[in-house]
C-alpha cells in the first residue's frame, strides 16, 4: 500500500524544503566547489581524471547524487549510497589506497553546512532544531556508508567541523588548477559571479585561503532575487551562475512544488 512507503527524508523535513528548491541547490554546488578545491584529499578527485576535464559535471554529480537519496524511499536511497560506496571502492582499487573516513566526512560537512547557509542566505534563519535536522538526515547517509567517526548531535557536530575546516583544508597546486578549470568552463563573468557567491556563502577559513572578497556587491541582487516570485525574475541568479548546458539540470533538480 502507497502509505506503508517509507522515505528517507519526511515530507514535511526542512531538508525537503531546502533541496526542494534548484536555486538553494546551486548556492550547496557553489559553496561545495570552493571547499573541495580546498580539501586535502582534493587529488583523489583528480585520480581518475574527471575533476580537471569536467568540474562542473564532477562536483555537479555529487549534488545530484544527494538529492536523489534526499527524495527517495528508505529502499532507493540506500541503494544509491551503496552505489556510492561501489564507485569509491573501485577507484580505491585501482590506485591500491583508501580513501580516508576524514575525507567523507569533509563532505558529510559540506552538504549540511551549505544546507544551512544557502537556504539562510536565500530565504530565513533556521531554527536550532530545523538545523538539527538537517544534521540528523545526513548523519543518516553516514551511517549507511559506514563512517567512523561521526558526532551524534548538531552541537558536536559543530564542533567538528570547525576542527576539520582547520586540519583539511590547504591552497595547493590542485586548487589553483581546480579554479583554472572553474574560469575555463564558466566564462570570466560567471567565474566572477561563482567568486562573488562563495564569499557571501562560505566559512571564514575558505573564505581566507581563497582570498575570496566583494561578496556584499550580491546583496541588493539577492534582495531582488527574494522577490523573484513577485516580479518573475525566478531564474535571474542561476541563468547569470550556469552555462546554457546546465541550466536544464538544475532546473531538474526544482521540486518547488512539493
Amino acid at each position: 500500500m502507497e502509505s506503508d512507503i517509507r522515505y528517507f527524508v519526511g515530507e514535511g523535513s526542512i531538508v525537503r524544503k531546502i533541496w526542494a528548491n534548484a536555486d538553494t541547490v546551486l548556492f550547496i554546488f557553489a559553496g561545495a566547489a570552493a571547499e573541495f578545491a580546498l580539501n586535502k584529499a582534493v587529488d583523489w578527485l583528480y585520480f581518475t581524471g574527471k575533476l580537471p576535464a569536467d568540474p562542473l559535471g564532477r562536483l555537479f554529480s555529487t549534488v545530484t547524487y544527494s538529492h536523489r537519496i534526499l527524495f527517495s524511499t528508505d529502499d532507493g536511497a540506500h541503494a544509491a549510497i551503496d552505489q556510492i560506496n561501489a564507485i569509491h571502492q573501485h577507484v580505491e582499487t585501482a590506485r591500491g589506497d583508501r580513501i580516508p573516513d576524514w575525507a567523507y566526512l569533509d563532505v558529510l560537512d559540506m552538504l549540511i553546512d551549505y544546507s544551512v547557509r544557502s537556504y539562510e542566505l536565500l530565504e530565513r534563519k533556521l531554527t536550532n532544531e530545523e538545523k538539527a535536522e538537517v544534521f540528523r538526515i545526513f548523519y543518516k547517509v553516514g551511517t549507511r556508508m559506514n563512517l567512523k567517526g561521526l558526532a551524534l548531535n548538531y552541537e558536536d557536530w559543530a564542533a567538528q567541523r570547525a576542527l576539520r575546516l582547520k586540519l583539511n583544508l590547504q591552497y595547493s597546486d590542485l586548487t589553483q588548477d581546480l579554479y583554472k578549470q572553474y574560469r575555463k568552463h564558466l566564462g570570466n563573468p560567471r567565474y566572477w559571479l561563482l567568486r562573488m557567491v562563495q564569499a557571501l556563502l562560505v566559512p571564514t577559513p575558505v573564505k581566507n585561503m581563497l582570498g575570496l572578497k566583494g561578496g556584499t556587491l550580491l546583496k541588493p541582487l539577492l534582495f531582488m532575487y527574494k522577490l523573484s516570485g513577485i516580479i518573475k525574475l525566478k531564474y535571474l541568479l542561476r541563468d547569470a551562475l550556469l552555462p546554457v548546458a546546465y541550466k536544464s539540470r538544475i532546473r531538474a533538480l526544482d521540486k518547488g512544488a512539493l
